[in-house]
């Protein structure tokens, strides 16, 4: 059953060709405050969903926009009709110089009609800047928007550059839904240094400083990276995204060749990024089990609220820096990512990297060694277990140690990076997949250390993913989904064993929705409640809001901070 609705039904995010920071706040930032929503904008519910809803929301804390002048460039816009890419030009903003203290990405899309869920992406100067996907539209049509803090990119964006966006979509007598989108950037100045101390007081109230964004990003040229020859400091981030409308679209419910069911990987369900320098393993990550707008064969569990991460896909980030002496050099290096337990010559994974690089200003050449390299067996080990209710269980789990230290102008600096992966799933079904079970966790802790002038600073990142759901297809082809999702990182850092900042990310979503298949869209009789709670708090503050949706309509709002 899941194959059948997957594949015909719904067939989930489609991504086309396309060959970060982290997974929870890469430090303990001041939480944003809740934007309000107005209280026209809660309604009671009708008895089941009709031709139009709520347009889609998340209960994610908006992009904080710092005060005073601002420039916007228009970087694309443009109408997905087919699997053409948009191509373009982007030109850097006037009057706001080239140094920002923030630069914010914002996607503004509308659809109408009938739909499947869509996979973009967007490049300027080849940089990957946004990933994301697409809501499924109502007939009466539906608008929404994303937000993204892209400072990290400033490099790119103080030079002229192609562009080239593409949400690779289907139109046709069927599937009449065109995808239209705007995307703009906002540049906000840094703060220029004050003649005086009154006056850079002053200033700081209204500009924020500029932020401790790379001194260049770059994009390997033929699989390979050569990095500026002073680089103390080297971070690769992927946008990995298992897509494209077969099996690796859920990876996380593919079973050995021996068990009977219709999504099939021969080592089972774990999937692991791994990133290579020259041949070397130079670092591992867990993707995250993003649900698309179309998943678990049931779309009114996201025509409001979307799983987490689907609107703005994060990259997974591996700090290269024990890899710095090597990389510096000034030859280019074979960089390569893959994912564990794709079945060989199978696709439906997109790994694009960008490179985020520090340079010692003082410096023409750093020097370094990679000092230390302990990669522990891989562990992987799925058991079938066969009966009127079909079985798999999963645990698998890798861990890799990896440092260096790079020789700069204030001292020799050695960074140590941990990672360690685990995941527990099981997976239960009926003949047929009438019925079809997931319960999962997968974990990824990192620990880095930079040891060099000062006390050691150690920053603990702490992720956690989880799904635990189930879809029935009941008497009269009654299908219901019962699923929740979370997206949880704990960030603690600590300055000579002293912890000087930490946050909490705790990204909760809940669903139940049910349906009638196989019929028009007009005798589906749908009906659904979905969730979603949001909070993030730590040393800078607290933001906590919760969304409620009953049959499409926005029911419920708290804020509790």
């Amino acid at each position: 059953m899941r194959r059948r609705i997957f594949m015909s039904m719904l067939a989930g995010a489609t991504l086309v060709a396309s060959t970060l920071l982290g997974a929870g706040p890469a430090s303990a930032a001041r939480p944003p405050q809740a934007p309000a929503i107005p209280v026209a904008g809660l309604a009671d519910p009708p008895a089941e969903f009709g031709t139009d809803w709520h347009d889609p929301l998340t209960a994610a804390p908006p992009v904080t926009h710092p005060t005073g002048k601002s420039c916007e460039v228009t970087v694309a816009e443009a109408q997905f009709r087919d699997f053409t890419p948009y191509k373009g030009t982007y030109a850097p903003p006037r009057g706001c110089g080239d140094r920002w203290s923030k630069v914010v990405l914002r996607l503004d899309g509308k659809v109408q009609g009938r739909q499947y869920d869509r996979l973009g992406y967007l490049h300027i100067g080849g940089v990957e800047v946004l990933r994301t996907s697409t809501p499924q539209p109502s007939p009466d049509g539906i608008e929404w928007s994303v937000e993204k803090d892209v400072t990290r990119y400033g490099d790119t964006f103080r030079e002229g550059h192609d562009v080239e966006m593409l949400i690779g979509n289907v139109v046709d007598d069927t599937y009449t839904g065109i995808i239209d989108v705007k995307v703009t950037l906002t540049f906000y100045p840094a703060e220029k240094p004050a003649a005086t101390k009154t006056a850079t007081k002053t200033a700081t109230k209204t500009v924020a400083k500029a932020a401790a964004a790379p001194d260049r990003v770059l994009t390997l040229q033929d699989g390979t990276l050569t990095t500026p020859r002073n680089s103390e400091r080297i971070v690769a981030e992927v946008y990995a995204t298992g897509s494209g409308g077969g099996c690796e679209e859920y990876w996380y419910l593919t079973v050995p060749d021996a068990a009977p069911y219709s999504c099939k990987a021969g080592d089972g369900p774990y999937r692991e990024v791994q990133i290579e320098v020259d041949g070397k393993l130079a670092g591992i990550a867990a993707p995250f089990p993003t649900v698309w707008t179309g998943g678990w064969s049931n779309p009114f569990l996201w025509y409001v609220i979307p799983g987490p991460r689907a609107f703005d896909i994060k990259p997974v980030e591996y700090d290269l820096t024990p890899f710095a002496g090597l990389l510096n050099d000034g030859r280019p290096h074979r960089i390569d990512v893959s994912v564990v337990g794709v079945p060989e010559g199978q696709s439906g994974w997109s790994t694009p990297v960008n490179v985020l690089v520090w340079q010692d200003a003082k410096s023409t050449r750093v020097t370094g060694k990679l000092t230390a390299h302990r990669a522990g067996d891989l562990t992987n080990s799925s058991t079938y277990t066969p009966g009127s209710e079909h079985r798999l269980d999963t645990g698998a789990g890798h861990r890799l140690t990896v440092a260096g230290y790079v020789d700069t102008s204030h001292g020799r600096v050695t960074t140590t990076v941990d990672r360690e992966l685990a995941a527990t799933s099981v997976h239960r079904w009926t003949d047929g997949e009438s019925a079809d079970a997931l319960k999962g966790t997968w974990t990824d802790d990192e620990k880095v250390t930079v040891d060099g002038h000062g006390p050691a600073v150690t920053t603990r990142t702490d992720r956690t993913y989880t799904m635990d759901g189930v879809t029935t297809l009941g008497a009269g082809d009654r299908l219901r989904t019962v699923l929740s999702l979370g997206d949880r990182a704990s960030v603690v850092e600590t300055r000579g064993g002293r912890r000087t900042a930490w946050s909490r990310l705790d990204d909760s979503y809940a669903g139940d929705a049910t349906y009638t298949a196989n019929v028009p869209r007009d005798q589906r009789h749908a009906v659904g409640t979905t969730s979603e709670r949001y909070r993030l708090y730590g040393s800078d503050g607290c933001y906590d809001r919760r969304l409620v949706t009953v049959q499409g309509t926005l029911t419920g709002v708290r804020d509790s901070c």
